[in-house]
């Protein structure tokens, strides 16, 4: 193989064609101009004199030399990769540079002698060009590798000096990292894995192989641990919110549904009876150490297994469940005693909380046994608050959550429930604050702010607002929103309201004012009007009832305040009467999107109208485009106009969906949230 000969003639005209991008670099103003030029002189000069040195290089053709060569380039390479990656440790250098040298190496001796198969494989014109090319590869992926590798180190550094200086102590600033570590060491025993560790708070369909043995042992050895360091008679084995998704696909988790005769039935799928079979395994295996298992009520899918404890977090029914078929029970539904819940509708006020609306009166109104019959009530062992912490960020914002409502369910379990009353509680509570006050807690004051009853006087076409505080002072109030003082309208008695207004009102007391409460009233020919539905709606959403949809308050983003009617697997058919022969042309509403929580938005609307509320006829309908992957969660504003009609009754129909495709719960019904008809 020889050498190519180039004249300097050629080479001119070659650097000639430069001249093309320079001109264009300067035509456009780009500001590279000069730094291209220079950027070319280097090249130029640099290979001019690594031209020289190779002519002489081949000309030698000596082994020692031209490896001595090929040694000075990894050494280069070494000090490349750290200026390229920003590394200033020295120390990488040798470990940096002894990679390059073997790989380099062991590579281009066998590329050279086995592949080629060389007489001379130290001849500089095969030598030199095919380990420079090697190198220079081995540089870039080098340099790319790390790159990634330091750029997240960086990143979990930052986490850590973070973690500490918002007053995590070591051991909870390394948490994360330990977590991370100990899901990637097991990752190959989830179904259809191995996956990437799950980075942000929620449901990941990715869960344990049901059908992998070595999984089963893996559980087996963490219950050992566990068993070890704690005394307990219980040993809680979770269960709750395990997706059947991978389980479905698994090739090993169908195996094991069928070598065990697991079938699927009406009331569970073959995946949930996988779910009892693995939790039943366990249950020996705990037993067998002279423990009993606890979770949570998911592990009451598929069957129960015979000495488990059940907890009841997703309401009560998986509790009352429980209790027939003689099993214990500690109710903590999230529908009472979740405290990371808000605790005041007015959540601008409020440090930020996964959502929810769970007040201290809500809280005092939980009772454990409700809906059990007095034999199987034995089987209620206890009631347990929750607070999930994803959104609490410090211990002060704990406390907040906390107190007072801690005391509420305190007052719960030690109280004779036939002597529950809140009114009696409310001072108690109050007195507890001054404790709370000596002690430097920071709890929530809600209990002294006004609370107001809210009420739609169909008769009377007018909202009727009642308020009420606790302890002394005086209630102030202002219809036009500006802020209320002792100089506004002193509270005497419940207020109507029969047109737009902006309520405001403060408790005044010799130590200081309340917050304010306010409600923003808007007004509309369906406002206050008599409202019937056809369907219910779904349980736990029925709140005030149908005529939380015409009360003139417009829901927020929080659906559970009771601002909000909610159907799941049925549609919204409400008719509303007008009382007397009205011309209407328009129907809007707001449905409220949390695409986490299964709620969706409307698919479609149709309006009819009726003079006797019996014979009714449709004046218009619209589909609503289906919701997308990428949109947000929030209130979606729908309105369907038509020519101008007179009318007393109107009935609105709107359309509830199935969840899309893309969705973790796709083809199950959605949660469709409605709230403020209104008609123009």
């Amino acid at each position: 193989m020889g050498t190519i000969d180039i004249s300097y003639y050629n080479l001119f005209v070659g650097l000639l064609l430069l001249a093309i991008p320079f001109f264009y670099l300067w035509k456009f103003k780009t500001g590279l101009l000069k730094p291209a030029v220079i950027g070319t002189l280097r090249m130029i000069i640099q290979l001019f004199f690594i031209g020289i040195y190779l002519k002489y290089l081949f000309l030698w053709n000596n082994p020692w030399i031209n490896f001595l060569w090929v040694i000075v380039m990894i050494f280069v390479a070494g000090q490349t990769a750290l200026v390229r990656t920003g590394l200033k440790r020295r120390i990488l250098l040798i470990p940096i540079t002894v990679g390059f040298l073997c790989s380099v190496i062991l590579v281009g001796l066998y590329f050279i002698g086995i592949v080629l198969q060389l007489d001379n494989i130290f001849s500089a014109q095969y030598f030199i060009p095919i380990f420079g090319i090697l190198m220079g590869n081995m540089l870039s992926s080098n340099v790319i590798a790390l790159n990634t590798y330091y750029s997240g180190l960086k990143r979990e550094q930052q986490l850590y000096r973070y973690l500490l200086g918002n007053g995590a102590t070591r051991q909870e600033a390394q948490a994360p990292f330990i977590k991370q570590a100990i899901i990637k060491s097991f990752s190959p025993l989830i179904a259809k894995g191995p996956y990437d560790v799950w980075g942000q708070w929620g449901v990941a369909d990715d869960v344990i192989c049901a059908g992998n043995e070595k999984s089963m042992q893996f559980l087996e050895d963490v219950l050992s641990e566990v068993i070890d360091l704690f005394p307990s008679e219980y040993i809680h084995v979770g269960g709750d919110e395990c997706p059947k998704v991978r389980w479905e696909k698994c090739p090993k988790c169908q195996a094991r549904i069928k070598a065990e005769g697991i079938k699927g039935d009406k009331k569970h799928s073959a995946e949930e009876y996988l779910q009892s079979y693995v939790i039943s395994r366990m249950e020996k295996f705990v037993e067998s150490k002279g423990r009993h298992i606890i979770g949570w009520d998911e592990i009451l899918e598929g069957g129960l297994a015979p000495n488990a404890t059940v907890m009841s977090w997703r309401g009560m029914d998986g509790g009352i469940e429980a209790a027939k078929q003689k099993h214990n029970v500690v109710m903590t539904p999230n529908t009472y005693v979740y405290l990371d819940y808000y605790q005041s509708a007015d959540t601008d006020l409020e440090p930020e909380a996964i959502g929810g609306y769970l007040p201290l009166e809500k809280v005092y109104s939980f009772e454990p046994t409700a809906g059990i019959s007095p034999e199987d009530q034995k089987y209620v062992i206890g009631a347990q608050a929750n607070l999930w912490t994803e959104y609490i960020p410090t211990f002060s914002q704990v406390e907040y959550m906390i107190m007072p409502r801690i005391d509420a369910v305190a007052d719960i379990q030690w109280s004779d429930p036939s002597k529950k009353d809140y009114q009696t509680f409310l001072p108690r509570v109050a007195r507890m604050t001054q404790l709370y006050d000596r002690l430097g807690y920071n709890y929530g004051k809600h209990i002294f702010d006004i609370n107001a009853s809210l009420t739609t006087n169909t008769e009377n076409g007018t909202l009727d607002i009642a308020l009420t505080k606790l302890g002394e002072g005086d209630i102030y109030y202002t219809v036009d929103g500006s802020d209320p003082t002792i100089a506004s309208i002193k509270y005497e008695g419940p207020v109507q309201i029969n047109q737009d207004c902006e309520f405001k009102a403060i408790v005044v007391r010799p130590n200081g004012t309340s917050r304010i409460f306010s409600e923003d009233i808007f007004f509309n020919k369906a406002t206050m009007k008599p409202i019937t539905l056809k369907e219910q709606p779904s349980k736990g959403y029925v709140f005030n009832g149908a005529q939380v949809l015409v009360d003139g308050l417009r829901g927020g983003s929080n659906y559970k305040t009771g601002h909000w009617l909610g159907f799941q697997g049925k549609d919204l058919d409400a008719t509303i009467d007008l009382k007397e022969p009205t011309e209407i042309q328009k129907v809007s509403f707001n449905t409220n999107v949390v695409k986490g929580d299964w709620i969706m938005g409307a698919s479609a609307v149709t309006v009819k109208v009726s003079d006797d509320g019996k014979n009714f006829k449709e004046v218009a309908s619209k589909k609503i485009p289906e919701l997308t992957q990428n949109d947000k969660d929030g209130l979606y504003p729908q309105e369907i106009s038509f020519a101008p009609v007179k009318a007393r009754y109107v009935e609105i129909i709107i359309n509830s969906s199935k969840l899309p495709k893309w969705h973790g719960g796709a083809g199950s019904p959605a949660f469709l949230f409605v709230d403020e008809i209104e008609i123009l």
